[in-house]
Order: C-alpha cells, then structure tokens, then sequence
C-alpha cells in the first residue's frame, strides 16, 4: 500500500498470489477519502501480452461488481461512505490457456481532491492436480495409456502419479484442465475427474517411498515372485528394516537354507497368527 497524501488511502494486502488455470483468487482492501467520491483507475499487466491470453480483472463492493477490465474505460468512480472505510475486492482469473509461470499485476490508482493513493495485486499461474477415477486394478494401464499421449500435441501433463496402494484413481498434474479432460475421453478404462483439485500437501504421503518390508512379521507365510527361487513358498525367520530385505527359510526345501531376499521380492499370502 502507498499513498501520496492524507485525503485519500488504500490499505490491505496486496500479496502475490498462485492461480490455477481457470480459477480465481481475490484481495480484499479498503478505500478511505476525504470527499464523498474517488476515481479509480486501472492499469492491467501481463509479460507477453501478445502471445498469452487475457485475464479477466474485475472489481467489487458490497453491492456487486463495479469494473472489469473488458470495458473499454480504464476508470471508475465510486461513492465512500463519509469517514468509513468503504470495502472493495478485487477479483482475478486465470485464463484456461495460461501456460506455468504466466503472470498478471493489477495497479489500482485511487484520485481524489486530496491526493492520491496506488496498491499492487499480482498473480503467477500455477499447475493442477486432478484426481482421476479409473476401472479397478486398471490404475497403472491407464496411466500407461495417459503417459504415451503426454508429448502429442500440446504439452499438457507434467506429471502423472499412480500409487500402489490406492485402487481406482490416479493423479494427473498439468496447466490446461479442458486438454487434460479431452486426453482422457478415449481411454477405454479411465471415467472421469474428481470434481476440484488436490494439492501436493494432500498427497505428500504418496510420494514418500515406503519401506519394502513394512506389514512383513516374522513367521508370515511368503511367495517368491522373482530371482532362482521365484515360485516356491517360504517362512519369514528374520527382517532388516535398514536394508529392506528378509530371511525367508523355503518352506518345501530338502534341507531347510535360509535365504536373504529384497523386501519387493516376496508377496505375503498367509499371515503369522
């Protein structure tokens, strides 16, 4: 906030802010004035002006909204309720067309016949995070299918994430929603997007490698999915949670030869009672 003499100020918290493609994020200020009524302009700035697309920058009050930035005039006025502060908000979206990183900053000039008074919003577009709903079990074939459309056309997804222990959806992050949505309409296997958008805070413990050997005990019983002995049956005798690998002893073994194997070696199929 600034403000260049005491008949007219702006305060609030003008804060850059993340939007994502196709929402809004708003700032809540107020204007106080001397005189019973105070012209604002506008000036609207987007690095790249001629190449992005545009943002829509509108301003409200209590009574709903008083500019947009689509209107051919960059001003308006507006009444101040005597000495009180009057509330204002202004409101910015995010072109669906935004790519990572596009920016917006909106200066707003308070006038009036006791000085001036300017505050600054800004904005940066960032990516999203939708949660799609896949066929069960079919988590991995449709982020199989997503991934080997990643780099046709425009560069839409970033990032796909399919965890093992969840069922039924995976997590697509990328700028333009609509593509993402229109990418996914002929996967067989895929059906549709969870309404809204995740975060990287909400699946954080999805990107943290889990041991392989967490709900393995001793005495589970174990198949061997891999290596010389893949197929036979064994008992667990021993686990190293440091190394991730366990002792097994094969169950239809001549001689009964403990064995070390890596954690994602082995599927339990009977558990230690």
């Amino acid at each position: 906030m600034s403000d260049f003499g005491s008949g007219v100020r702006l305060t609030g918290n003008g804060d850059r802010k993340s939007i994502h493609t196709g929402g809004a994020v708003s700032w809540e200020f107020q204007l106080t004035a001397d005189s019973k009524e105070v012209k604002l302009h506008f000036t609207v700035t987007t690095p790249d002006a001629a190449n992005a697309p545009e943002w829509s920058v509108t301003l409200e009050d209590n009574s709903g909204e008083l500019w947009d930035n689509y209107m051919s005039r960059k001003e308006v006025s507006v009444d101040v309720p005597g000495n009180k502060p009057k509330n204002l908000k202004l409101k910015v979206i995010c072109p669906k067309g935004a790519r990572y990183g596009d920016e917006v900053e909106v200066e707003v000039m308070a006038e009036g016949p006791g000085g001036n008074a300017s505050m600054s919003f800004s904005g940066v577009a960032t990516q999203s995070i939708l949660v799609l709903k896949t066929q069960m079990d079919q988590e991995k074939s449709v982020a199989d299918s997503l991934l080997s459309k990643a780099n046709v056309g425009e560069k839409d997804i970033y990032a796909i994430l399919s965890p093992a222990n969840l069922r039924g959806y995976i997590f697509v992050e990328g700028m333009n929603t609509e593509r993402l949505r229109e990418k996914t309409r002929d996967i067989r296997k895929a059906r549709s997007f969870v309404d809204g958008e995740t975060s990287l805070t909400e699946i954080d413990h999805y990107l943290t490698p889990l041991s392989t050997v967490i709900g393995i005990v001793e005495g589970d019983i174990v198949e061997l999915v891999n290596g010389p002995f893949k197929g036979e049956r064994a008992r667990v005798q021993q686990i190293d949670q440091g190394k991730e690998e366990i002792t097994v002893e094969l169950i239809e073994a001549m001689v009964p030869i403990p064995v070390t194997v890596k954690g994602d070696s082995v599927r339990v199929i009977e558990k230690e009672r």
